[in-house]
């Protein structure tokens, strides 16, 4: 459910004069945007590619994430993915240009994905093929939830007419600012796609142990070690009230295929903190390939700290 007061409605983004719209917002698809996000203006995504027994589907076109997950489960090799090509960017670069005079690219974290570079190289190239439209990056120095509330206060800021310096600065402060949390039902996956070692598996299996994972300015810590996924909704949440205050939180809970673990854990988040903004998002296949289905977490940053 996503605060849709944050958002301007379809029909009010029509009528803006173009002159508020001069900035567009390019991301790759591992931010894992609000459902139906895709559609606003001002908004365009470079998809990843996610590769599946075999073939190959662009993030967020060419599968659902109920069709992604429903046969990752019996899948006969391990999925694979890749970063936007330089012609994705390079096409979401001038399909951006038509209506907007300067763009922000915000990709997932250079750490983790070859994002960044990609979107670089067409950068490079706009310059000669666009050479009238500004072009700046960020690295979000995360993915999911956490590079998608970057996106979205860029966004904002744009359509309320902000110059691309001020859409960079607002997103940049929610980098700086930004936690994620998740709660892995399985090592399964993250073994096969080579993110830990296999030893690791081994012993979570054995233990039945679900690790806790906390992911800050592109550093990764193991925040707990649990046995039940009712123990992990709960230490997530005992997080969030250590870190930041019950005001003008700006939340993103998300799941890969467990919906109903979500919408509790929107609600209890409801419940405590003043939300500005709030919402649930399903992990992209890109991104669920190498989490498998089960986890759920949040990305979340305050206002007032």
């Amino acid at each position: 459910m996503l605060n849709l007061a944050t958002i301007p409605s379809a029909s009010s983004e029509l009528t803006m004069p173009l002159a508020q719209r001069t900035v567009a917002i390019v991301v790759d698809s591992a931010a894992s945007l609000p459902p139906g996000f895709s559609q606003q203006r001002g908004i365009f995504i470079a998809p990843m590619t996610v590769t599946l027994d075999g073939y190959s589907y662009r993030d967020g076109i060419d599968i659902t994430t109920n069709e992604f997950y429903r046969r990752l489960r019996t899948a006969s090799t391990s999925p694979t993915t890749s970063a936007p090509s330089t012609a994705a960017y390079m096409e979401a670069f001038h399909l951006a240009s038509k209506e907007h005079e300067a763009i922000l690219c915000v990709s997932a974290g250079e750490r983790f994905s070859a994002s960044f570079d990609a979107a670089a190289l067409a950068a490079v190239e706009a310059r000669h093929l666009l050479p009238s439209t500004e072009i700046r990056l960020l690295d979000s120095q995360a993915a999911a939830g956490s590079q998608a509330l970057a996106t979205l206060e860029a966004w904002r800021a744009a359509q309320e007419g902000a110059t691309l310096a001020r859409a960079e600065m607002l997103a940049t402060r929610v980098v700086d600012r930004v936690s994620l949390l998740a709660f892995v039902d399985t090592l399964r996956y993250l073994r096969r796609s080579g993110r830990v070692p296999l030893v690791a598996h081994l012993g979570a299996s054995l233990l039945r142990i679900k690790p806790l994972f906390k992911l800050e300015k592109s550093e990764i810590t193991t925040m707990a070690r649990l046995r039940t996924r009712r123990a992990g909704i709960r230490r997530m949440l005992d997080l969030m009230r250590e870190r930041v205050s019950t005001d003008k939180l700006h939340a993103a809970v998300m799941h890969a295929d467990a919906h109903e673990d979500a919408e509790s854990m929107m609600r209890s988040i409801e419940t405590e903190f003043d939300c500005t903004e709030l919402y649930i998002s399903e992990f992209t296949p890109a991104m669920g390939a190498h989490i498998g289905p089960g986890l759920l977490g949040i990305a979340f940053w305050s206002e007032s700290t």
